[in-house]
């Protein structure tokens, strides 16, 4: 009998203590103070803003410059929310960029764009959504690695977008459409509105939410999430679905944009939005992560792009300069991760 007893509270121990990560929240997590990393990102953001400025005091910091900035970070912005979600978990989509032309090319079809603009809208998301879940159920189920299951979609994605367009660009002849979505609301672009509704969602989803908790939860340690209850498989393809349907919004914004559906949209937007997550400080190790800082991520490197176009740099430049931004925050993880294991 008190080997029965022994053994009921050693299974209801390791239940609590399985239980644990699924009760970590983002502001939980040890090592540097979540403030003082956002406080570091917003400097070197006001740094960035500054080096714009004294390099072109006429024309970087006006309202149409702004404006401009803003609109070019939108889709990218929304593409990172989605990946922020995936990182956190433990995964990486490197389809993202595939799925944005896909659901662009799909959404300004003839055949798509003669139902009206609201079945355009719908299917970019559909289209996005359901790419987004396949990779999920794939991962999750399929118990294959994150890394060559979008790898694939990466690459299929994009040649069915070919194959759809024929490798042309199709152009948006729908006026309600571009109307809409390229005019504003009080003064405030649509596309910016949509980016700034994305982010505020995607932060409650993350923070305020037992889907949020389970995210960082399986990202931290997928087999104690398990042994709390959680379904892991099923949360993993959700996480890929919401990066889907990211990817279906941003192409929206594109087509909004570009007035125009191609296969070459979402061109190395994976680069971007993961560049945006690690440097808004998310582990790629999972379990850790605040989409704040990918905000502001995002926001750097769409002021160093400005940077760029206005001084006349060249394109590889700007690449060699991202690459160096990545490597760096990926080195200042590793310093923290060791900081904190040392205290």
């Amino acid at each position: 009998m008190s080997e029965v007893t022994s053994e009921t509270s050693t299974q209801s121990e390791d239940r609590q203590q399985a239980a644990e990560p699924a009760k970590t929240t983002p502001e939980s997590h040890r090592g540097f103070p979540l403030d003082v990393r956002l406080i570091a990102l917003t400097g070197v953001l006001v740094l960035m803003c500054l080096i714009g400025y004294i390099s072109q005091p006429d024309t970087f910091l006006t309202e149409s410059n702004i404006s401009t900035m803003l609109r070019l970070a939108a889709a990218i912005g929304v593409v990172s929310v989605g990946m922020t979600f995936v990182i956190i978990s433990g995964g990486i989509d490197l389809s993202v960029g595939s799925l944005v032309a896909l659901s662009s090319v799909w959404a300004t079809t003839a055949a798509t764009q003669a139902y009206g603009p609201w079945v355009m809208v719908l299917c970019a998301l559909l289209v996005g959504l359901g790419c987004g879940l396949v990779n999920g159920v794939l991962i999750a189920y399929g118990n294959i690695v994150p890394f060559i299951v979008t790898l694939a979609m990466f690459a299929s994605a994009r040649g069915l977008a070919e194959r759809l367009s024929g490798r042309r660009t199709q152009v948006v002849t729908e006026t309600g459409f571009t109307t809409f979505f390229r005019g504003d609301v009080l003064g405030i672009p649509v596309l910016i509105i949509m980016l700034a509704a994305v982010f505020a969602v995607g932060w409650v989803v993350l923070n305020r939410t037992t889907f949020g908790r389970r995210t960082f939860a399986v990202g931290g340690n997928a087999e104690a999430a398990r042994l709390a209850g959680i379904n892991v498989k099923l949360h993993t393809a959700l996480v890929y679905g919401i990066a889907g349907l990211c990817c279906g919004i941003a192409a929206i914004m594109v087509i909004a944009r570009t007035t125009a559906g191609a296969s070459t949209n979402g061109m190395f937007y994976e680069l971007d939005a993961i560049a945006a997550v690690v440097i808004g400080g998310t582990l790629l190790t999972g379990g850790r992560g605040t989409l704040i800082g990918t905000l502001i991520g995002v926001l750097i490197f769409t002021v160093l792009n400005s940077i760029f176009t206005q001084n006349h740099l060249e394109t590889d430049i700007q690449q060699i300069a991202k690459g160096v931004i990545i490597v760096v925050a990926v080195l200042l993880q590793q310093f923290g991760t060791t900081w904190r294991r040392k205290t």
